[in-house]
């Protein structure tokens, strides 16, 4: 029997099949998550937006024990009526079924029973302001200098509004930096100059915006110019 705090998988191991799954994580971004897991494994960590799986599969490779909660809704975008079919087969075949204790939910009513410790939250649901903020919410149950991600926090007007008003007008969290898209924060009280530090990813945000617009008006030479060389938006 395998040492609870030993990883299922290596990071390369998990990326092979996370890869294959589709999403909007990056492979450096997957690693991250992957570091962070590892360091605090096997301790709870808390996945909020699981789609197919990518992100799921790269935190239970590093030995967390996974609460992963979604809705899986059926929309036109980002659900079908199998999503969550789909899902769990992706878990089994990367072999780490056992370290996801699934939550077919929205946060809020998951977080409203909770009492246990956790140790990371991965943020990555609705990206409107409102429910990205309430998703925050679990960082209520780290303890300072805990780690918390939110994926497109400088690339969806509503999660980067949530990510400003939340570091600028609350004294909880402290932005550290991002991989890409995926910015990572602190449970701690931060300084001026952590605040400000948010405040210098706007014009990488606005320069976001703007490739996303040229992408849907078919305008993806203007878009290498800018620095971006892929068919998706950023992320």
């Amino acid at each position: 029997m395998p040492d609870p705090g030993e990883p299922h998988l290596s990071f390369d191991d998990a990326w092979r099949v996370a890869g294959t799954v589709d999403g909007w994580l990056t492979e450096a971004q997957a690693r991250a998550l992957y570091d962070a897991a590892r360091r605090v494994a096997p301790a709870t960590v808390v996945e909020l937006g699981s789609h197919l799986g990518r992100s799921t599969i790269v935190l239970a490779a590093a030995g967390a024990s996974v609460t992963a909660i979604d809705p899986f809704p059926d929309d036109w975008r980002y659900g079908r009526p199998d999503t969550e079919e789909r899902f769990r087969s992706h878990l089994a075949r990367a072999g780490v079924a056992d370290r996801v204790d699934l939550h077919v939910a929205i946060s809020r009513e998951v977080r409203d029973g909770w009492s246990a410790p956790v140790r990371l939250v991965y943020v990555d649901a609705k990206h409107d302001m409102w429910s990205c903020l309430d998703d925050m919410r679990w960082s209520r149950f780290l303890t300072a200098g805990d780690a918390f991600f939110v994926h497109d926090a400088f690339s969806s007007l509503g999660v980067t509004l949530a990510v400003l008003r939340d570091t600028l007008t609350t004294g909880r969290h402290t932005y550290i930096g991002r991989t890409g898209s995926l910015a990572r924060f602190v449970v701690g009280r931060p300084t001026a100059a952590q605040r400000a530090r948010v405040l210098r990813e706007v014009p990488w945000f606005v320069r976001n915006l703007v490739v996303k617009v040229l992408l849907r008006l078919r305008l993806r030479p203007v878009a290498r110019v800018l620095g971006h060389h892929d068919t998706a938006d950023p992320y």
